[in-house]
């Protein structure tokens, strides 16, 4: 990909669960820095107006009957852009945390790589993690270096833009399962041959509503990623030619 994308081929994907309060903001902040890309945001089982919201706010939407997790979304997203002929997908969170105004930024690095990852670790911004949470994210962040052979500060970033070919791989087959859509994305599409890159980008506070951690909710995190990752080096590679872009 050059160093010039079509703007009119980028399809930018938000999962949503239940957030009719932060949406139409986003997709409004998306539309004004990005005016050509298309948004789709993917209501994740949500019971409140988050898929009315954001249709009013000029995305499309899909709805999913049942909550699926980000994986589960994100799949639906990438499916989606095969469908309507999109090269790129980025991925940001419906919740605020994620500046569009950035979104240049991973596109632009889509000229060197396939995939490339918004890092709050990278020298930009104020995102600090704690315990359990940040122990793990260094533990990852070395295991998945060592796999791409490029220094990766944070793999569980949702903030991501795929160019053509992970496109191809990722409507094929996305994990659905827990830290799927950070974790096992970014196994598989280093096993695939994929050139994974990272830009520094600055985290921002959601817009509405508190998110929420302990202790104890730190240390199951830590367990289940741990899980999620063995369970992703123990799955077989993707079979050869998901990777070629339509």
């Amino acid at each position: 990909m050059s160093d010039s994308v079509d703007l009119r081929r980028v399809l930018v994907v938000m999962p949503a669960l239940n957030e009719e309060h932060n949406i139409d903001k986003i997709v409004a902040e998306v539309l004004a820095e990005l005016p050509e890309v298309g948004v789709l945001v993917v209501d994740d089982g949500s019971t409140d107006r988050t898929a009315e919201r954001a249709r009013a706010s000029g995305a499309q939407v899909a709805r999913l009957a049942v909550n699926l997790g980000v994986g589960g979304a994100m799949r639906t997203g990438f499916r989606y852009a095969v469908r309507h002929g999109y090269q790129v997908v980025i991925q940001v969170d419906a919740d605020g945390q994620h500046n569009p105004a950035e979104v240049p930024d991973l596109l632009r690095e889509l000229a060197h790589a396939d995939l490339v990852i918004g890092a709050r670790f990278a020298g930009k911004g104020e995102y600090k993690a704690r315990g359990p949470r940040r122990w793990a994210m260094k533990v990852f962040s070395v295991v998945l270096s060592w796999l791409s052979g490029t220094k990766l500060t944070d793999v569980t970033s949702g903030f991501k833009a795929s160019g053509p070919r992970a496109v191809a791989l990722f409507a094929q087959h996305y994990p659905a399962e827990y830290l799927g859509d950070t974790l096992e994305s970014l196994v598989m599409a280093v096993r695939a041959g994929l050139k994974v890159r990272q830009v520094p980008v600055a985290m921002r506070v959601r817009m509405t509503g508190t998110p929420s951690t302990s202790p104890v909710k730190s240390a199951v995190y830590l367990l289940r990623a741990s899980l999620a990752l063995m369970l992703a080096l123990m799955r077989r590679k993707p079979a050869k030619g998901l990777t070629e872009a339509a």
